[in-house]
């Protein structure tokens, strides 16, 4: 699914939704795993392919990194 919705803001569901659905990862696991603030819903505006600035998307990718003990790059979790 990645018709755009309300204009640019909304861009289809991310490779990150299916990279933490293979890993089996919950919206809790990237929040617990951060060492910054981080929500549930920055996670899930970030699966859903809302349009987040560049320091959220960071966020959400070191995250991801920490918890998974990866190492992927924005490309790999964002297509926009």
């Amino acid at each position: 699914m990645s018709e755009k919705i309300d204009g640019d803001m909304n861009l289809g569901e991310q490779p990150l939704g299916k990279i933490m659905e293979e890993l089996g990862l919950k919206p809790h696991d990237l929040v617990s795993a951060s060492e910054v603030p981080m929500t549930h819903k920055m996670v899930s505006r970030a699966v859903r392919g809302r349009r987040l600035t560049a320091n959220t998307r960071s966020i959400v990718l070191n995250a991801l990194n920490r918890a998974t003990s990866g190492s992927y790059r924005m490309r790999d979790i964002f297509n926009y």
